[in-house]
């Protein structure tokens, strides 16, 4: 019964615009977990000792808020289910990084350095100036930028699908913007391979975003 209610809990949160797959994933553990100690209904002490199998405070605060959460929503339609105590290991959260703020300047250094990459004769740096030159003008998300492909531009600019509620919209370009991606796309169309991507590889596939940190590297798998 729980693993049904974690899934009914998902899918409105997921109608609602979240993707949750990691804390969904932790949720379906957490109901495997409770069946297995034969409880069919939220019990706070089953998620005070499911959060507390992993090591870290701030992990099993981080478990702990999920079933929390979970126990609120589903409490409103029957209060067999628990509401666990908060703050036993500490306070759900994670402090945002604080953001930096690129300066005109530096966006010029940034794109400048991306023409210069190697290998000499390859797309990459075409593709690498154009996609942060393109990210600084439009406010695109990295991985909305990253999924473009060919018709998704426009004479009235560019279509971005699936955004973050999962949703459409069309953005618009300025018309210097729309002429340097159309110089990278007459080499982008030369140089590539088949695959209707707007950003691509060394291999001719679409760019992949992955997680950034000052410490981690690019924003796409070159």
């Amino acid at each position: 019964m729980l693993t049904q209610a974690v899934e009914s809990y998902l899918a409105v949160r997921r109608a609602a615009g979240f993707e949750l797959r990691s804390d969904g994933a932790q949720l379906q553990n957490f109901a495997r977990f409770s069946n297995q100690k034969k409880k069919r209904f939220v019990c706070a002490q089953t998620a005070i000792d499911w959060a507390a199998l992993v090591p870290s405070l701030p992990h099993r605060a981080r478990r702990l808020g999920l079933v929390l959460r979970l126990a609120r929503y589903l409490r409103a339609e029957d209060a067999r289910h628990e509401i666990p105590p908060e703050g036993i290991f500490g306070k759900d959260s994670r402090p945002r990084p604080a953001p930096f703020i690129l300066s005109p300047a530096d966006i010029r250094r940034l794109v400048g350095a991306a023409s210069r990459l190697g290998p000499e004769g390859s797309l990459r740096p075409y593709t690498y100036s154009t996609l942060f030159a393109l990210l600084a003008c439009t406010g695109l998300r990295v991985s909305e930028a990253c999924r473009l492909v060919f018709e998704d531009i426009t004479p009235d600019g560019l279509t971005i699908r699936k955004t973050k509620f999962r949703k459409s919209c069309l953005v618009s370009l300025h018309e210097t913007a729309q002429a340097g991606l159309e110089r990278y796309l007459v080499r982008r169309r030369r140089l590539a391979g088949g695959d209707d991507h707007v950003f691509v590889s060394l291999r001719g596939r679409a760019l992949q975003t992955v997680v950034w940190t000052p410490l981690s590297g690019p924003l796409c798998k070159p």
